[in-house]
Formats: structure tokens, sequence, C-alpha cells
């Protein structure tokens, strides 16, 4: 595939969007802050970056009293986490049990009904991904996905409330699309959180 070629790609599956899925994201990662549950994030290889990336996004941008130093907070902050950040629980439990459970028991120790996570699989299939996905479903937490427009990405749309689908196969692409999804997603709960401030001061 040339420069040009994939380049054509990205911008058509970006005119594909679907903005309402991503407003759906917004509107309940606020609900998130404004009850003060948590968000999870997870995901393996580049989806892994990707949940670390949104975790350090969001929960810096949303900080409005981020630099304020060692004082007591003045405003709610964003409770959000992403499960592959320890790298001694990860493979602690990879090595004890399997590989498809290092999210599945983190949640368990640390999900509670009415929290959101968001599972980012660019195939679909990812085994710990789905598992993690199917539990929090059951304990009663929102679920979130992202992922392609491969084959596999049907095994996880019937665990999602959402699901974000970028509209392409090649995984390159797929996870240059969630890069810009995040950041979209990431600077609208920004403005919503901003804005609501300012309606309370």
């Amino acid at each position: 595939m040339n420069a040009q070629t994939y380049l054509d790609d990205i911008r058509g599956a970006l005119d594909e969007t679907q903005i309402v899925e991503l407003v759906k994201v917004v509107d309940r990662l606020y609900e998130a802050f404004a009850s003060e549950h948590t968000i999870f994030t997870f995901g393996n290889g580049a989806s892994a970056a990707l949940a670390s990336h949104m975790a350090t996004d969001m929960g810096k941008l949303t900080s409005l009293d981020f630099g304020t130093g060692p004082v007591p907070r003045t405003v709610k902050r964003l409770r959000i986490a992403s499960l592959c950040d320890n790298s001694a629980w990860l493979t602690a439990i990879g090595n004890d049990l399997a590989y498809e459970d290092v999210f599945l028991e983190q949640l368990k120790n640390q999900l509670v009904a009415g929290d959101v996570v968001i599972g980012i699989s660019g195939s679909g299939g990812s085994p710990n991904v789905l598992k993690a996905l199917r539990y929090a479903r059951a304990s009663g937490a929102f679920c979130i996905a992202f992922t392609g427009a491969q084959p596999k990405a049907a095994n996880i749309e019937p665990l999602t409330d959402v699901l974000i689908r970028a509209p392409l196969t090649m995984m390159e692409q797929i996870e240059d699309l969630h890069v810009v999804y995040h950041h979209i997603i990431t600077r609208q709960l920004f403005d919503r959180i901003s804005t609501g401030a300012q309606l309370e001061a």
C-alpha cells in the first residue's frame, strides 16, 4: 500500500465515523465523573499503549485544579486508571493463571456497579478483553469497546453498551483512528467538565 492510498483510506474512514457514538461515550464518561465512579481502560500491544494514553490524557486534562500543589482539592477529579500499567500484577496473573485473565482478575478487585470499562481490541477478538468485558457487564458496569471492521469484531459487540468501530480492517489504520477517536472524546469531555465548573462557580 502506498502512502496516498493509506491516507485516502483514513480520510474515507473519518468521513464514515459515527459521531453519535462518540457523543454517547462522552455522555457516559461525564456521568461517571459526576457520580465519582471509576473508569478502567485496557487492551494489548498498541491498544495497551492507548489504554495508558487514555488514562493519562483524560486524567490530566479534566483536572481543573491541576498543579495547585498539596492542598485539599476543591473540584471533582475524574477517576480513571489503565489496567495495563501494573507490570507486577499483570505478570503474576499471567504466570499463575493465564494471560486471558490479566484484566478480569484486576476488575474483580476493583470494579463496582456503575463503573465504566473501556476495552480496546483492534481485531475485536482478544480473549482477555472479551473476558473482562463479560465480567464487567455481569457486574453492573457500563461497557465501552473500541474495535475495527475485522470479522472477529462480531465477538465484542454483544458485550458492549457503546461500540466505537473504526471502519477499516488494516490494524495500523484501526489504531490510527482509535487515537483520533480518543482525542475527540477527551476534548469533548474536558469541554463538558469545564463548562459545568463554570456554571457552578
